[in-house]
Protein backbone atom coordinates (compact mmCIF):
# COMPACT_ATOMS: atom_id res chain seq x y z
CA UNK A 1 0.00 0.00 0.00
CA UNK A 2 1.31 3.43 -1.37
CA UNK A 3 2.15 5.94 1.76
CA UNK A 4 -0.58 8.36 2.46
CA UNK A 5 -0.48 11.63 1.71
CA UNK A 6 1.33 14.14 4.04
CA UNK A 7 -0.92 16.59 5.27
CA UNK A 8 -2.97 14.41 8.24
CA UNK A 9 -6.10 14.91 10.14
CA UNK A 10 -6.70 13.75 13.42
CA UNK A 11 -9.80 13.82 15.46
CA UNK A 12 -13.77 13.86 15.51
CA UNK A 13 -16.16 13.82 12.69
CA UNK A 14 -19.37 14.74 13.80
CA UNK A 15 -23.04 16.54 13.23
CA UNK A 16 -24.11 19.37 14.74
CA UNK A 17 -27.26 19.47 15.79
CA UNK A 18 -28.71 23.21 15.93
CA UNK A 19 -31.65 24.34 17.77
CA UNK A 20 -34.21 24.35 14.57
CA UNK A 21 -33.77 20.67 14.09
CA UNK A 22 -31.53 20.52 11.03
CA UNK A 23 -27.71 18.76 11.26
CA UNK A 24 -24.97 19.95 10.12
CA UNK A 25 -21.63 18.02 9.31
CA UNK A 26 -19.11 19.02 11.45
CA UNK A 27 -16.28 18.84 13.99
CA UNK A 28 -12.80 20.71 13.90
CA UNK A 29 -11.08 18.05 12.95
CA UNK A 30 -13.24 17.34 9.34
CA UNK A 31 -13.95 20.88 9.13
CA UNK A 32 -9.92 21.85 8.65
CA UNK A 33 -9.74 19.10 6.51
CA UNK A 34 -13.02 20.17 4.29
CA UNK A 35 -11.37 23.29 3.82
CA UNK A 36 -8.23 22.09 2.60
CA UNK A 37 -9.54 20.12 0.34
CA UNK A 38 -11.18 23.13 -0.83
CA UNK A 39 -7.80 25.17 -1.06
CA UNK A 40 -6.50 22.36 -3.71
CA UNK A 41 -4.76 20.57 -1.07
CA UNK A 42 -4.83 16.80 -0.72
CA UNK A 43 -6.01 15.96 3.31
CA UNK A 44 -6.44 12.93 5.15
CA UNK A 45 -8.67 12.57 7.88
CA UNK A 46 -8.04 9.97 10.44
CA UNK A 47 -11.26 9.69 12.37
CA UNK A 48 -13.87 7.28 13.18
CA UNK A 49 -17.87 6.71 12.14
CA UNK A 50 -20.73 4.25 13.43
CA UNK A 51 -22.44 1.79 11.13
CA UNK A 52 -25.23 4.26 10.87
CA UNK A 53 -27.01 6.45 8.06
CA UNK A 54 -25.30 9.66 9.67
CA UNK A 55 -21.85 7.53 9.06
CA UNK A 56 -22.92 6.75 5.15
CA UNK A 57 -24.05 10.24 5.13
CA UNK A 58 -20.49 11.81 5.71
CA UNK A 59 -18.68 9.18 3.32
CA UNK A 60 -21.07 10.70 0.66
CA UNK A 61 -20.42 14.04 1.90
CA UNK A 62 -16.89 13.59 1.90
CA UNK A 63 -17.10 11.61 -1.66
CA UNK A 64 -18.36 14.97 -3.23
CA UNK A 65 -15.83 17.09 -1.57
CA UNK A 66 -13.47 14.66 -3.06
CA UNK A 67 -12.00 14.18 -0.04
CA UNK A 68 -9.93 11.08 0.86
CA UNK A 69 -11.92 8.18 2.74
CA UNK A 70 -8.97 5.99 3.54
CA UNK A 71 -8.61 7.06 7.05
CA UNK A 72 -11.92 6.61 8.03
CA UNK A 73 -12.90 3.75 10.37
CA UNK A 74 -16.16 2.27 11.31
CA UNK A 75 -17.31 1.53 14.50
CA UNK A 76 -20.35 -1.07 15.29
CA UNK A 77 -20.47 -0.73 18.52
CA UNK A 78 -20.58 3.05 18.53
CA UNK A 79 -22.50 5.68 16.85
CA UNK A 80 -21.68 8.42 14.70
CA UNK A 81 -20.69 11.97 16.87
CA UNK A 82 -23.41 14.79 17.59
CA UNK A 83 -22.91 17.63 19.16
CA UNK A 84 -26.34 19.91 20.12
CA UNK A 85 -25.21 23.04 19.34
CA UNK A 86 -27.47 26.38 21.61
CA UNK A 87 -26.85 29.43 21.23
CA UNK A 88 -26.36 31.97 24.16
CA UNK A 89 -25.97 35.98 23.56
CA UNK A 90 -25.28 35.28 19.99
CA UNK A 91 -22.18 32.41 21.01
CA UNK A 92 -22.73 28.99 20.09
CA UNK A 93 -22.57 26.44 23.18
CA UNK A 94 -21.92 22.34 22.81
CA UNK A 95 -23.09 19.50 24.00
CA UNK A 96 -21.06 16.74 22.91
CA UNK A 97 -22.37 13.24 23.69
CA UNK A 98 -20.30 10.82 24.58
CA UNK A 99 -18.89 8.20 24.19
CA UNK A 100 -19.09 7.60 20.14
CA UNK A 101 -17.34 6.57 17.65
CA UNK A 102 -14.42 8.74 17.12
CA UNK A 103 -13.70 7.77 20.53
CA UNK A 104 -12.55 5.09 19.67
CA UNK A 105 -10.19 5.32 16.79
CA UNK A 106 -7.92 2.87 16.65
CA UNK A 107 -3.88 2.69 16.51
CA UNK A 108 -4.15 -0.82 14.61
CA UNK A 109 -6.16 1.15 11.91
CA UNK A 110 -4.17 4.10 11.00
CA UNK A 111 -3.12 3.38 7.51
CA UNK A 112 0.69 4.04 6.68
CA UNK A 113 2.31 7.72 6.90
CA UNK A 114 4.57 9.38 4.93
CA UNK A 115 7.80 10.29 6.16
CA UNK A 116 7.29 14.22 6.45
CA UNK A 117 4.32 16.96 6.11
CA UNK A 118 2.33 18.21 8.84
CA UNK A 119 -0.01 16.47 11.22
CA UNK A 120 -3.10 18.09 12.54
CA UNK A 121 -4.98 17.28 15.72
CA UNK A 122 -7.49 19.07 18.37
CA UNK A 123 -7.89 17.99 21.89
CA UNK A 124 -11.38 16.69 21.54
CA UNK A 125 -10.96 12.95 20.44
CA UNK A 126 -8.60 12.84 23.55
CA UNK A 127 -10.78 12.87 25.80
CA UNK A 128 -11.09 8.82 25.62
CA UNK A 129 -7.84 6.37 26.21
CA UNK A 130 -8.54 4.56 22.93
CA UNK A 131 -8.13 7.54 20.58
CA UNK A 132 -5.64 9.78 22.56
CA UNK A 133 -3.21 6.29 22.30
CA UNK A 134 -3.58 5.82 18.92
CA UNK A 135 -2.85 9.43 18.44
CA UNK A 136 0.30 9.20 20.52
CA UNK A 137 1.52 6.38 18.59
CA UNK A 138 0.73 8.46 15.22
CA UNK A 139 2.40 11.34 16.89
CA UNK A 140 6.02 9.19 18.16
CA UNK A 141 6.54 7.98 14.96
CA UNK A 142 5.37 11.11 12.25
CA UNK A 143 8.80 13.17 11.06
CA UNK A 144 7.14 16.37 10.11
CA UNK A 145 5.38 19.32 11.63
CA UNK A 146 2.80 19.01 14.25
CA UNK A 147 0.24 21.22 14.56
CA UNK A 148 -2.02 21.46 17.67
CA UNK A 149 -5.17 23.55 17.28
CA UNK A 150 -6.36 23.79 21.10
CA UNK A 151 -10.19 23.36 21.28
CA UNK A 152 -11.02 23.10 25.17
CA UNK A 153 -14.96 21.94 25.42
CA UNK A 154 -15.87 21.36 29.07
CA UNK A 155 -15.73 18.60 30.62
CA UNK A 156 -13.33 17.29 28.10
CA UNK A 157 -10.13 18.49 29.16
CA UNK A 158 -7.12 18.73 31.42
CA UNK A 159 -4.39 21.71 31.19
CA UNK A 160 -1.47 19.64 32.29
CA UNK A 161 -2.68 17.27 28.83
CA UNK A 162 -3.16 20.04 27.13
CA UNK A 163 -0.03 21.97 27.77
CA UNK A 164 2.21 18.32 27.82
CA UNK A 165 0.37 18.65 23.79
CA UNK A 166 1.60 22.36 23.52
CA UNK A 167 4.80 20.67 24.18
CA UNK A 168 4.75 18.16 21.69
CA UNK A 169 3.45 20.53 18.69
CA UNK A 170 5.43 22.70 16.36
CA UNK A 171 2.79 24.97 15.73
CA UNK A 172 -0.26 26.01 18.09
CA UNK A 173 -3.28 27.52 17.79
CA UNK A 174 -5.77 28.82 20.36
CA UNK A 175 -8.10 31.62 21.43
CA UNK A 176 -7.92 34.36 23.90
CA UNK A 177 -10.18 32.58 26.39
CA UNK A 178 -7.95 29.69 26.15
CA UNK A 179 -4.48 30.92 26.97
CA UNK A 180 -6.63 32.42 30.32
CA UNK A 181 -7.69 29.15 31.16
CA UNK A 182 -4.69 27.64 30.75
CA UNK A 183 -2.68 29.88 32.64
CA UNK A 184 -0.79 31.53 29.93
CA UNK A 185 -2.82 35.00 29.42
CA UNK A 186 -1.54 38.76 30.45
CA UNK A 187 -2.74 42.03 29.79
CA UNK A 188 -0.35 42.43 26.80
CA UNK A 189 -1.19 39.79 24.53
CA UNK A 190 1.99 39.62 22.41
CA UNK A 191 4.18 39.79 25.31
CA UNK A 192 2.23 36.19 26.60
CA UNK A 193 2.23 35.08 23.15
CA UNK A 194 6.42 35.13 22.86
CA UNK A 195 6.41 33.76 26.69
CA UNK A 196 4.07 30.92 25.32
CA UNK A 197 6.41 30.59 22.41
CA UNK A 198 9.39 30.46 24.37
CA UNK A 199 8.12 27.97 26.97
CA UNK A 200 7.11 25.35 24.60
CA UNK A 201 9.69 25.99 21.99
CA UNK A 202 7.32 26.27 19.22
CA UNK A 203 8.10 27.08 15.93
CA UNK A 204 4.62 29.60 15.77
CA UNK A 205 1.66 30.39 17.98
CA UNK A 206 -2.05 31.97 16.57
CA UNK A 207 -3.92 33.67 19.11
CA UNK A 208 -7.14 34.10 17.93
CA UNK A 209 -9.42 37.23 19.79
CA UNK A 210 -12.82 36.43 17.30
CA UNK A 211 -13.88 40.27 16.00
CA UNK A 212 -10.89 41.60 17.66
CA UNK A 213 -9.13 39.69 14.98
CA UNK A 214 -6.08 37.38 16.16
CA UNK A 215 -2.03 37.85 16.49
CA UNK A 216 0.45 35.08 15.16
CA UNK A 217 4.34 35.23 16.83
CA UNK A 218 7.17 32.84 15.21
CA UNK A 219 10.26 31.39 16.42
CA UNK A 220 11.85 33.70 13.19
CA UNK A 221 10.96 37.26 15.20
CA UNK A 222 7.84 37.85 13.43
CA UNK A 223 4.69 39.10 14.38
CA UNK A 224 1.89 39.32 12.40
CA UNK A 225 -1.95 40.63 12.94
CA UNK A 226 -5.34 40.86 11.43
CA UNK A 227 -8.43 42.68 12.26
CA UNK A 228 -11.60 41.34 10.18
CA UNK A 229 -13.64 43.96 8.73
CA UNK A 230 -16.93 44.65 9.26
CA UNK A 231 -19.50 42.06 8.65
CA UNK A 232 -23.32 43.03 7.17
CA UNK A 233 -24.99 40.02 8.78
CA UNK A 234 -23.83 37.39 11.07
CA UNK A 235 -25.73 34.35 10.86
CA UNK A 236 -23.76 32.11 13.14
CA UNK A 237 -19.83 31.85 14.34
CA UNK A 238 -19.83 28.27 14.12
CA UNK A 239 -16.85 26.50 12.53
CA UNK A 240 -15.04 30.26 11.72
CA UNK A 241 -12.15 29.55 13.79
CA UNK A 242 -11.50 25.79 11.82
CA UNK A 243 -12.02 28.52 8.50
CA UNK A 244 -8.88 30.60 10.15
CA UNK A 245 -7.04 27.33 11.09
CA UNK A 246 -7.10 25.85 7.64
CA UNK A 247 -5.67 28.82 5.73
CA UNK A 248 -3.13 29.25 7.75
CA UNK A 249 -2.16 25.82 7.45
CA UNK A 250 -2.50 25.99 3.66
CA UNK A 251 -0.37 28.85 4.18
CA UNK A 252 2.56 26.65 6.38
CA UNK A 253 2.37 24.09 3.41
CA UNK A 254 2.67 26.68 0.47
CA UNK A 255 5.32 28.61 2.62
CA UNK A 256 2.90 31.64 1.94
CA UNK A 257 4.32 35.54 3.61
CA UNK A 258 2.45 35.33 6.89
CA UNK A 259 0.91 38.43 6.50
CA UNK A 260 -0.58 37.63 3.16
CA UNK A 261 -1.64 34.15 5.03
CA UNK A 262 -3.35 35.67 7.95
CA UNK A 263 -5.31 38.11 5.96
CA UNK A 264 -6.56 34.87 3.70
CA UNK A 265 -7.43 32.83 6.68
CA UNK A 266 -9.52 36.26 8.21
CA UNK A 267 -11.31 36.23 4.63
CA UNK A 268 -12.65 33.21 4.90
CA UNK A 269 -13.48 33.41 8.77
CA UNK A 270 -15.43 36.48 7.60
CA UNK A 271 -17.22 34.63 5.03
CA UNK A 272 -18.02 31.79 7.10
CA UNK A 273 -19.72 33.65 9.46
CA UNK A 274 -21.78 34.92 6.88
CA UNK A 275 -23.52 31.35 6.41
CA UNK A 276 -25.28 28.45 8.94
CA UNK A 277 -22.68 26.14 9.78
CA UNK A 278 -19.00 25.24 9.30
CA UNK A 279 -18.85 24.36 5.72
CA UNK A 280 -19.86 26.29 2.29
CA UNK A 281 -22.33 25.08 -0.19
CA UNK A 282 -20.28 26.06 -2.91
CA UNK A 283 -16.36 25.60 -3.67
CA UNK A 284 -16.45 29.22 -5.26
CA UNK A 285 -15.96 30.52 -1.51
CA UNK A 286 -12.75 29.83 -1.62
CA UNK A 287 -11.34 31.58 -4.97
CA UNK A 288 -10.56 34.79 -2.99
CA UNK A 289 -8.61 32.76 -0.67
CA UNK A 290 -5.96 30.76 -3.13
Amino acid sequence: MNAQPSLILFGEVLFDHFPDGEYRLGGAPFNVAAHLQGLALTPVLLSRVGDDPQARAIRNQMGQLGMSTMGLQMDSAHPTGVVEVSFEQGEPCYDIVHPVAYDYIAANQLPPLSDGGLLYHGSLAQRSEVSRQALQQLKSSFKGRIFFDVNLRSPWWQAEAVLADMQAAHWVKLNHHELEALGLGGNDLPLAAQSALERFDLQGIIITQGEQGALTVTATGEQAEVVPEPVDKVVDTVGAGDAFTSVMIAGLVNDWPLQQTMQRAQRLASQIVRIRGALPESSELYQSVR
